[in-house]
């Protein structure tokens, strides 16, 4: 394999910080570190979850290339989710008590991590995840868990607003039963009705195979916005139904559900005009930078930005506490993502570095500056909105 310069002065640095670990972690375990990857390589986060378990893999193949972590490799292991909290919770298991990994990074549907999350925190394992339901970091995780994806209160306000800022007077929210439904429509309706305009909620069942009844509730509702709160396989059969209902108003939806994928699978005359609206990448970062030119990938999505960083962040809070374990992780994760009047640090080379030379970092990703409250959420981000234009999305604004 070919190592470019930047490549090489990466490891280099990864290098000269593995054989300096504090002295207390000599006593340590000499064996490998064990991380694992709990993604959605199948069922409706499946377009995601593979390359988000690429990005993780990319930067432990780097560590452990460089000498590892505190000289210690790391394996790791990945597993399916499958998009499913009974599967996810068979995995977590299988990762916690075979594996017995120390953390585990990129959980996706908050279905999945609200399933999971109790046995991370019940066996002190760290758990990383891009689900956004805000009832997942008021879990009792004891500070088990972290979160890159901002809450569902901060992204059903984006909607609310986006609807507002189009004209839309009346909107109409349909949505799955998921753990976010209630703090996402709150986030809706707080919008929308401070300015005077009507809401209504509809909750339906994602397995069915036809949401006509829903869909002429909604007409009877007379909404000028609809918003689509599902994942990619009900939004696709609910936006043919809209199409053959003759609905002529505003639709916009999730990003991770009306996807390339959606896009090209279905005419180009339902999906033309819906807009799109997703936490936003840090684009031109030094992070976003680093991790397009490590795996290869002009323009990564949301997940696979928020794994990059989780998987660093991991790795340079164990190198600053000087312990492998998902206690000393939690412990030390806020010294390293948002340490006081810290170095401005984009990639684990870059932060192993400053740890080295002694000083304090300040971890900013490429999902953007990755600063943490007491129950693990993000304070802010940026988001992305689109809208289906020829058979394409195309951006109309990052904000």
């Amino acid at each position: 394999m070919n190592i470019s310069r930047r490549q090489f002065v990466a490891s280099s640095a990864i290098l000269a910080l593995s054989g300096t670990a504090p002295i207390r972690a000599l006593a340590q375990d000499s064996g490998s570190i064990h991380i694992a990857t709990l993604t959605p390589l199948t069922g409706a986060g499946g377009p995601y979850g593979p390359v988000m378990a690429q990005a993780v893999k990319a930067v432990v193949d780097q560590a452990n290339a460089s000498g590892g972590i505190l000289g210690r490799q790391i394996q790791l292991v990945s597993e399916d989710d499958q998009t499913n909290p009974e599967a996810a919770v068979r995995a977590a298991r299988k990762l916690i008590d075979v594996d017995k990994v120390q953390a585990i990074v990129g959980t996706w549907a908050s279905a999945v991590t609200t399933a999971v999350a109790p046995l991370c925190w019940e066996s002190k394992v760290v758990l990383a995840t891009v689900s956004g339901a805000d009832p997942i970091t008021r879990l009792p995780h004891q500070g088990y868990l972290f979160r890159t994806q901002p809450n569902t209160v901060l992204q059903g306000e984006k909607f609310g607003q986006f609807c507002v800022d189009e004209g839309a007077k009346r909107v109409f929210f349909l949505c799955p039963q998921t753990p976010f439904v209630d703090t996402q429509y709150a986030g809706i309706k707080a919008k929308v009705e401070g300015v005077g305009g009507e809401t209504k909620l509809l909750v339906y069942d994602d397995k069915k195979s036809s949401y006509r009844s829903e869909v002429d509730d909604m007409l009877a509702f007379k909404p000028d916005m609809v918003v689509l709160g599902g994942y990619m396989p009900d939004t696709t059969i609910l936006l043919k139904d809209i199409f053959r209902s003759g609905y002529e108003g505003k639709k916009v939806a999730f990003a991770y559900s009306v996807n390339a994928k959606l896009i090209e699978g279905l005419p180009k005359e339902v999906v033309e005009g819906i807009y799109t609206i997703a936490p936003a990448p840090a684009e031109g970062s030094n992070g976003y930078t680093n991790l397009t030119k490590l795996i290869g990938i002009a323009q990564p999505d949301t997940y696979t930005c928020q794994v990059y960083d989780q998987i660093n962040l991991i790795l340079l809070a164990i190198a600053a506490s000087g312990q492998a374990t998902g206690t000393d992780v939690k412990t030390a994760l806020r010294t390293v993502s948002q340490g006081k009047d810290g170095v401005k640090v984009s990639s684990l080379a870059e932060g192993l570095a400053a740890l080295k030379d002694g000083k304090t970092i300040d971890y900013v990703g490429a999902s953007g500056p990755c600063d943490f409250n007491d129950i693990g959420d993000i304070f802010d981000c940026q988001f992305r909105y689109e809208q289906v234009a020829g058979g394409a999305l195309k951006l109309i604004k990052t904000a």
